[in-house]
């Protein structure tokens, strides 16, 4: 009997931790390098987004392929992904990290961690806003990089159009695993 009552015990003890993991394949990135009053925004979403987040621990973690932004204009996707981001050398860009004190409860949470982009990686740091919204948990909020930070560089042709930094939203809508 007392064997019986350990598994049962180890099994919800199992399945609480498994329940505290939520995921999305569906997240939102907008990537903002526009220089105010261009006419020309440099504007791109990427809506297949894949993140986990673990709500007992805070890690967060957050996946999207580079060739999945979108622009508005073609020639600015072509140029984004063979000039600028170099999709076929570095098809992905991520973030791991870690929601500061998280506690479940709705609120603006610090997230720091690591950003990898162009086949750098970086610690970035930002106030993120964290809601439960109907079982899901929505992460939302944005980050300014230096793009030089990540071996992008703007020509000096594009310097009327493409701003030196870059604010890249987030919004991710995680789900129980």
């Amino acid at each position: 009997m007392k064997k019986v009552m350990i598994v049962v015990l180890a099994l919800l003890i199992g399945g609480v931790t498994f329940s505290q993991k939520m995921i999305t394949r569906s997240g939102e990135i907008k990537f903002d390098a526009t220089v105010p009053g261009a006419m020309d925004p440099v504007i791109a979403n990427n809506n297949t987004v894949s993140s986990l987040f673990d709500k007992s621990t805070g890690d967060l973690v957050v996946q999207a392929m580079v060739k999945s932004f979108k622009f508005k204009s073609p020639l600015m996707e072509e140029h984004f992904n063979e000039n600028y981001m170099e999709s076929d050398k570095f098809p992905k860009t991520s973030f791991k990290g870690k929601v500061i004190n998280y506690d479940s409860k709705s609120g603006n949470y610090e997230v720091e961690g690591e950003l990898t982009m162009h086949g750098v990686t970086n610690k970035v740091k930002s106030k993120m806003e964290i809601t439960n919204e109907g079982g899901k948990v929505v992460i939302s909020g944005a980050f300014i990089v230096k793009l030089n930070d990540y071996k992008l560089e703007v020509p000096a042709l594009a310097k009327k159009t493409l701003a030196e930094t870059a604010k890249i939203s987030v919004k991710l809508a995680l789900e129980n695993k």
